[in-house]
This record gives C-alpha cells, structure tokens and sequence, in this order.
C-alpha cells in the first residue's frame, strides 16, 4: 500500500500524492461504483463495472465512514441516473459525450495518453481502454486554463499549479486540439443563468434531437433546446433554417421575451398536454416532401413548404377569403397561444403571409395591434428563416389546391379554374432543370411529379391518373430537354435534367450535359457525343459524395459528386443546391442493394455480385491453408452483422486480415446464397440442375450442363463461374485445408440449390461443376495461368510468414518535390505502414517548409512511364 490523500465529491473519488497537489494520479466516477464492500482490517473495496480497487483506512472507525459515505453518494447518483432514464430514453446516464478526444503526448509521460475535452474540462486517461471505462488519471477544470501554441505540432495548458505540454501527431491535429480546449475555457467562463431559467422546466433538461442532459445551446427560432453536438448539425442547415445560439455565451439575444417564448413553448408547458417534438432532418429535399397537416402537428425541422402567396386581391378583401393556413396564423397571433402559432409556421403557414388588412398587412402587425409581446418575438424570429429556401410548392398532401394548367409557347401557366384568363403563375420552360417523376401515392395522391427551376423553388404536381400524369411528363420534358439529348425521352425516367460534369483528361472545365436516371442506370447525353450513354450505377467501383455546405451558395455551386466505374472517372456537379441534393441522393439509392435476387446487388464488372467478390477474395487470400474451410461455422453474431454491412453497401466494406476471421467470411458467403431470392439456378431451372445428374455418359452429361448454364441469367451464370472457380482454385491447396472437391461439394450444393440437405443430388452438380470446371465454363489457356500464377504467389506468402523468413523492411524510394529535377530529388525510407500524410509532412520538415495557412499538399503517385498520375487520400498507405 502507499500513502494516497483520497477526496470523495458528488461526481468523483479521487487519490493524490498529498493533500497540496491540485491534480489526481487517479480518478473513479462514482456513477460507475457498483458495491463497497469491508475486506478486513481498515480495509475496503471499491467494485465498479470492470475494476476493484482496494483502500486502507487508518482505522476501522475511518473505513466504516468511508463505506457509509461512498454507498449513500453512489445509490444517490443511482436513483438520480434511474429518474433521468425515465424521462428521456435515449439518455443511458453515461458522461457527456467529448468534444474532441484521442492520443496526446504529454511531457512527463513515457507513453501517449487518451485525452478528452468535454464541456468544460479536459480529462487525461493512460488509454481508450481506461476512457471507455470512465476511470482516469485526473481531469483540469478549464476556468483556470489558458492556451498557447509553441511549435508546430506542440501546445501548451498552462494553469496556475502546472503546465502540461502536449504534442499531436500533425499540425492539422494541433489546431484541432487547440480549437476544442479554447472552446472549453470560453464554456467554463460562460454565463449559467439563462441556463438556468431554461432547465426550469423539466423537458428542456434534455436534448431535443438526441436526450443528452444540460443542453446549453438552443434554437431561436424552432424554440427547442439541443447539445453542442446537434448544434452542429442545425448549423449544418443554415441560419434560413435553424438559428443556433448558446444559452450561456450568446448574452445579448437573450431577451426576457425570448427565454420565455423557450419556456412557453417547451412540450411540458404547453396547455394542450405534451406535443410531439419535431423530427431533425438534414436533406433539405427530404424536408421539402414532408406531409403538411393543419392544427399541431409533430413537423420536421426546415418544415414542409410553404403555400403560395394568395393571388392579387383588392384592398377591400375581407379575411374569410384568404388560404386556410395564413388565415388560421392570422386569428392565432392575437392569442397568448404560441404553440397554435409555432405548429401553423411549421405546417407552411408564411411569417409575411398578407392579411387582407390595410392597416396591419402582416400577421406581426396584427400581433402587435393585440399587445401579443411573446407572438411578436417568434415571429420576429422566424421572420428570415428560409423555409422559403426549401423548395416552394404550388400542392400540399390532403389539400391539394385544383388548379387549372396548360403548356403553350414555352410557359407552363397554372390558373384558378379553367375559367380564368390570368395565371395564378407561370414557369418558363427554359428556367426548368430538372424534372422527377415520384412513385405512386408519395404524397398521398395517384401520380405526383416536381418541376425543379433555376431560382432554387420546386413545384409538385399530382393527376389522380398515372396515363395523364405520363403525358404530362414527357410533354414538359419533351419542352425543356434540348434537342440533341431528344432520346433521354424514350426512357422510362425517374429524373431527367441538365448537370455539369468533368471528365477524361481535360478536368479544367465542367460542360454541360444532359442526365436521365432509369433503374440502376444513368443515362448520359455528354456535350461532346451524339449517343446518349448508359452508366451502370451498381457497376461503380466507387461513389463519393462531398459534405455539402449547407446555407452556402454561389457561382461555383455544391461540390460534385465523383462516380468512379472501371477505366473512368466521372464528376458531376449542379449549379443549385435544391435539385443536386435530389441527383445525389437518388444516384446514392441507385447504386445501392435494392433486394435479395442476384440481379439487384452491386456488382463488378463481369456481373458478378459486389458482395461475393469481396468474400471470394478474401478467402482466397487469407484462407486458401485455412483446415477445414466453409465447413466449419463461424460466429452466428458476426456473421449477421457482416451480411447486412456487406447486403447495405458492399462497396464501402473493406475485409482486413486480423479484424475478419475467415470463418466468419466463409459462413457469411454460405448464408447469402442460402437466403438468396429465387436461387442461383432459379425456380424454373433448378430441378433441371438436379435431373442432369442422372446421365451416365460424361460428355452427354457435360452438354447438357452447358445448356443449362446458357439458360441462366447473365449475372447468375457470372457468379455461378466466380463461385465455381473459387473452390476449384481451392484445390491447390488441399493438403493444407484438408478440403478435397467431394468435401467441398458437400458444403456447397444444400447452399447453392437450397435444399437443406435433403437431396444428395444437389453436392453431385456442385462435384460435377468443380470436376469440369474447364470444359462447362469455357476456360482458356491464359486464364488457367493466371489463376495458377495468383495461388502459387499466395500459396508462397504464407509460407514465407508461417515459417518466419518473410523479409520486412523499409522501401527506399525517391521522391521529388513539385517537380522531377535533381535538386528536388529526396531518398526516403518509407515502412509499410506509412501514409500519404507522413510522407509529406516528411519531405517538408526535411527541405524546411513552414505550411502556411491554406496550404495544400497532396502526394501523387507516378507510373513508371510517367503516363499516368494519381493523387494518393491523406490516410491512403503509401506502398
């Protein structure tokens, strides 16, 4: 034992060398202390969920104090974690969660430690381990904190009873560090009343997006209460959306009406018993279809859109003929009932709506005119937000406003009735971008479709009929598409409009082409071509979506989206945010898994589904000498998990060596196909698989293996050869794995042909098929070869590791800076595990270049003919 000084608070337990020193060697939360318990003289133990720790008391007397006192403060913070839960299920009673947290060097300490800033302290921890676990070294409350840069890739926290000198790992990650210990000290310093008031009332305890408790920052116009980590997503949105303010350091917006508006509208508070809170969505297109209902509703922040401005009326007009939602803000606004007003603006009701009263034209007049001090601040509030900047529509889902339209002249004009001779509104045809034909009943109505033009609105249109919605379609495409893109209209588009791309080897300027999107293809009419071009999008071998910078807006548009396919790139870019945010999500969905048949997987491009490769590669490369291959069973729980990664997106799923068993791999493949919809020899020809087996003569057997095989699907017939070819490869190594062709016939053909085990017919077809693999599938010379080559290359690796004599080294390559000369020529040694990042980093600390804020480096790779170049990811290893 050694003598520690122990302080005990409402939050923590904690050891020092003495009573003098300001910082732990150690600290326990009490929320994670599970039981204390007398181990014998003045002794006690602490147990907590994963750790025991063993204190001395200087008597029995002091130890029983110290047991009363431990078990009354952590069955206290037990009851208080069980009251929080109850309240708001998404809280689990867990610290806050950090701000910025990872590895740090710190002076003073051999090893890195895990280091965490969260809220107003930064805790020190010896590992992820400890922190995962809550239990630390000691935490630095960062009221007293100051920080200063020193170098570039150190920083110091000076306080007044010690300085720690921290080091990151790069420049980048030091101004991250320095960022998020700023903010901490700017939170500690921070003002608590409004806070205070706030949390009052007991649903505003708790994050309105995710439960976290103490939310201190808030929206001022949606009138909810959130986290510092949803508040980065409402800042996400834009201020035409959301507008995100601290309760404790934005001081001065801080009004007596605006803290009450935040009370008044709590859930809690309201006289209507609790209302729903609205939902968080960030795809301002998806916020745009959202249903519009009159009376409270729970809505989505960035509401549905708002209705039209009601046609020109005359001053006289009396209020009885305005739209229901502007005339129901209109009576609302009088009252005290903020919650009527607040759930009619999220409905579509317009803050700037008119009134049809000369003398108060806007409902904050009327609110004004009635003495309604709290409904003129939300108002007022919610006066610029943009939900505007969501798409503008002429129909809302229940209500849908009849209107009479016609299609003349290049003007798609809708009026009040086929009466009228002026239009409520016109679109012009050359201002329209973009045309989406929506499924059945998405809103509510037989056939919907949505007019995206340049100025960022979107109209929706809805026929009770599918024929007259079709007509309409091709007849507004037909009128906007430009003549040479005239066969994107024979298709049967989901969306058809007009983008800029890059592509080739000219990627200075983006031209202009024509898109349509069908199925799982996109349809290209590029400015340089004459043919419109197919792009399979489940082919991608990659597909890249920038974060888009909502609220943002200019010449240059969103960032583009890179669809990469094999021997090409391809990026695509929008002038208006509105209508690629569309493009992105509906090519996103595309390229993805649609169901359980072959067909509907992403695949490669010899129509082999995404996910088999990646488990038919794996295997093969990390378990060809594996014993026992495909027979033996893997985790039931990974294996689960794996398949629905690898069935939502397999081209985002890399299997690494050391993080997937290859059992696991192996049993996820056998389930695939064990759950596969329709099979892989389909219903209508598996029993015609099984019969084949029945022929004694081995040619005519083989013949009609053939024919069948021709029947199949392509992609099947694909995957069949791929599946096929990988245990017949298997057999290289069949001293090794103990798996010979009858063994793994007998895996595979209750698997492949669904049978569960109750025809033996179904392991001679996969035997058969192994046996003659050559012959049925057609293989060549070269391609028996090269799969030779591959297995022998492997085969030889793991050799070279199982037996030790695999040589690791360090490469020595050249490196040149910015330009091929000698003078810029530099010879580094780079290990395997180096990334593009440490190298640069490297080659500039070695020729002494200060990066200098909005610097750019990146490290491309060059083939040896100096033909082709490309631009390795920062985090990409460089061999």
């Amino acid at each position: 034992y050694q003598k520690r000084w122990v302080k005990l608070d409402a939050d923590y337990l904690r050891y020092f060398d003495s009573e003098k020193d300001a910082y732990s060697k150690r600290f326990i939360p009490v929320s994670s202390i599970s039981r204390v318990a007398s181990v014998g003289d003045q002794k006690f133990e602490v147990i907590t969920n994963n750790r025991n720790f063993v204190f001395r008391a200087e008597s029995d007397a002091d130890r029983n104090e110290w047991i009363r006192t431990l078990q009354q403060i952590a069955e206290e913070r037990k009851s208080k974690a069980l009251e929080r839960t109850s309240m708001s299920p998404t809280t689990n009673g867990a610290a806050d969660p950090a701000d910025k947290s990872g590895f740090l060097e710190l002076r003073g300490f051999k090893h890195k430690l895990f280091v965490a800033v969260a809220g107003d302290k930064v805790f020190l921890y010896k590992n992820a381990e400890d922190y995962r676990l809550g239990i630390g070294i000691t935490y630095i409350e960062m009221n007293v904190g100051n920080v200063k840069e020193v170098d570039r890739r150190g920083f110091d926290l000076t306080t007044p009873y010690r300085i720690f000198s921290f080091s990151a790992d790069s420049d980048q990650e030091k101004e991250e560090w320095v960022e998020a210990m700023q903010q901490s000290i700017a939170e500690a310093l921070s003002n608590s009343e409004v806070a205070e008031r706030v949390w009052a009332v007991e649903s505003n305890r708790f994050c309105a997006d995710c439960g976290s408790p103490k939310p201190d920052w808030a929206s001022i116009n949606l009138c909810v209460v959130i986290c510092k980590r949803c508040a980065g997503e409402h800042r996400g949105l834009g201020p035409g959306i959301t507008k995100v303010r601290s309760l404790k350091m934005d001081r001065k917006v801080w009004t007596e009406e605006l803290i009450e508006v935040l009370v008044r509208t709590s859930p809690k508070s309201r006289s209507g018993g609790e209302t729903p809170r609205p939902l968080l969505i960030t795809d301002p297109l998806a916020a745009g279809r959202g249903l519009q209902e009159h009376g409270r509703v729970a809505s989505h922040w960035g509401s549905p859109p708002p209705l039209p401005p009601p046609p020109p009326r005359e001053p006289s007009a009396s209020p009885a003929t305005l739209l229901p939602l502007p005339q129901a803000l209109c009576a609302a606004v009088t009252t005290s009932d903020l919650a009527e007003t607040q759930a009619l603006l999220f409905c579509g009701a317009a803050v700037t709506c008119a009134t049809g009263d000369p003398q108060c034209p806007t409902p904050l007049a009327l609110a004004e005119k009635s003495g309604q001090r709290l409904q003129m601040e939300f108002l007022l509030h919610n006066k610029n937000s943009e939900r505007a900047g969501l798409p503008s529509t002429i129909l809302c889902h229940a209500e849908f406003s009849r209107r009479w339209c016609t299609l003349q002249d290049g003007v798609l004009s809708y009026y009040e009735n086929d009466r009228n001779a002026v239009p409520n509104g016109e679109i012009k045809v050359e201002e329209i971008v973009c045309l989406v034909n929506n499924p059945p009943n998405a809103h509510g109505i037989e056939s919907t479709f949505e007019v995206y033009i340049e100025s960022e609105r979107l109209y929706l249109f809805g026929l009770e009929s599918p024929d007259s919605a079709r007509e309409w379609l091709k007849s507004i495409a037909k009128s906007f598409v430009h003549p040479r893109a005239e066969e994107l209209l024979a298709l049967d588009f989901e969306r058809i409009g007009r983008l800029h791309y890059k592509g080739g080897l000219n990627l200075e300027r983006a031209k202009e082409g024509w898109f349509a999107l069908a199925g799982s293809a996109l349809h290209v009419c590029f400015e340089d071509s004459e043919r419109q071009e197919p792009l399979q999008l489940r082919k991608l071998q990659e597909l890249w979506v920038p974060a888009m910078q909502r609220g943002l807006r200019g010449a240059t548009g969103p960032p583009p989206a890179e669809a990469r396919l094999a021997g090409r790139t391809l990026y695509i870019q929008g002038e208006r945010k509105l209508d690629f945010l569309g493009w992105v999500h509906a090519i996103q969905k595309a390229a993805g898994s649609a169901g359980d048949t072959l067909s509907e997987q992403q695949l490669t491009e010899s129509d082999v589904p995404l996910l088999v490769d990646r488990c038919i590669d794996y295997i093969t490369q990390c378990g060809l000498t594996s014993e026992g291959i495909y027979r033996k069973s893997g985790q039931n729980s990974k294996t689960t998990s794996l398949l629905e990664m690898l069935r939502r997106d397999a081209r985002s799923v890399r299997l690494k060596e050391g993080e997937h068993q290859v059992d696991d791999v192996a049993n996820t493949l056998k389930r695939f196909f064990r759950d596969l919809g329709d099979g892989l020899f389909t219903g209508r020809w598996g029993q015609d698989w099984l019969r084949a087996t029945a022929l004694e003569e081995e040619e005519a057997k083989i013949g009609e293996y053939r024919r069948l095989l021709g029947t199949l699907p392509t992609v099947n017939r694909a995957t069949l050869k791929a599946l096929i070819n990988h245990p017949f490869r298997y057999g290289v190594g069949r001293r090794e794995n103990q798996m010979n062709t009858h063994n793994l016939a007998i895996v595979f053909g209750p698997t492949l042909f669904q049978t569960d085990g109750k025809d033996y017919k179904a392991g001679r077809v996969v035997e058969d098929l192994i046996s003659h693999y050559v012959k049925i599938f057609d293989v060549n010379d070269q391609e028996m070869k090269k799969q030779q080559d591959e297995i022998m290359a492997i085969m030889k690796m793991r050799e070279a590791a199982s037996s030790g004599t695999q040589q690791a080294g360090d490469f020595i390559c050249t490196v040149y800076l910015e330009e091929k000369k000698t003078e810029a020529e530099q010879h580094v040694k780079i290990p395997a595990t180096m990334t593009a990042e440490e190298l640069t980093f490297e080659i500039l600390d070695r020729r002494k270049i200060v990066m200098k804020e909005k610097d750019y480096w990146s490290c491309f790779e060059v083939n040896e003919r100096e033909e082709a170049e490309r631009p390795l990811h920062y985090s990409e290893k460089v061999l």
